[in-house]
């Protein structure tokens, strides 16, 4: 499996981290999910699009950039 990283925009405090490894969390197939604050970043590991990782983190509350 591939290990992916994208900017998310939008995360200000530690409950926007726990609500974008939340949402992405839940999609079959990801696993070891890491949401960085201080940088904004989102990473993953699984095959998944992109489309994918941006409805879950959108339904979040936040856009991945």
């Amino acid at each position: 499996m591939s290990t992916y990283a994208y900017a998310v925009k939008g995360m200000t405090c530690d409950h926007c981290v726990a609500a974008v490894t939340s949402e992405v969390s839940r999609i079959e197939g990801i696993s070891e999910v890491a949401v960085d604050l201080s940088r904004g970043t989102l990473a993953f590991t699984g095959e998944i699009p992109r489309e994918t990782i941006a409805d879950a983190v959108e339904e979040a509350g936040y856009e991945l950039a």
